[in-house]
């Protein structure tokens, strides 16, 4: 990959508010150079409901949804989100499967390469984990939809 195309990748990545915040721009550098970079069709599954993904995907291009059986309405994922958290945390089958809703290009970090990355850089690996925390708390407070008075200030 080239280095214009991998900086042109941080920056979306690095540029979302809805993503992992709190790497920095040497964070990035890392990831970007240890990932590998996957393209999924319109319609096809990126994580599958009841298996293991065995790493994270971060969105690059394109837009999918958030398929969770209890809920009618899903949930969009677009450019600089993560996918596949809950399984890469938790080491189990996914609760949801996410489908690309158009062509999707995505990096895909494998939980292993992500663990030697977190044994060389301990501090990447808090940052790492803080910014999942923060997406999967914002996404739980859209999914269970706490009303406006009820946050705290």
């Amino acid at each position: 990959m080239s280095k214009t195309v991998q900086q042109q990748d941080v920056s979306v990545l690095s540029a979302s508010k809805r993503g992992l915040v709190y790497l920095t721009a040497n964070d990035w550098a890392l990831v970007a150079d240890k990932a590998k970079r996957v393209e999924f069709k319109a319609g096809d599954l990126m994580v599958e409901k009841g298996k293991r993904t065995n790493g994270i995907y971060l969105l690059l291009k394109g837009s999918a949804r958030v398929q969770i059986p209890s809920q009618k309405a899903s949930s969009a994922l677009g450019p600089g989100e993560v996918c596949g958290e809950i399984s890469f945390i938790d080491e189990l089958a996914a609760t949801a499967s996410v489908v690309a809703n158009e062509p999707v290009e995505a990096y895909y970090l494998e939980r292993s390469v992500l663990h030697s990355m977190f044994e060389l850089f301990p501090h990447l690996g808090s940052r790492f984990y803080h910014s999942l925390a923060s997406s999967l708390s914002r996404r739980l407070r859209e999914l269970i939809e706490i009303a406006p008075s009820a946050k705290k200030e």
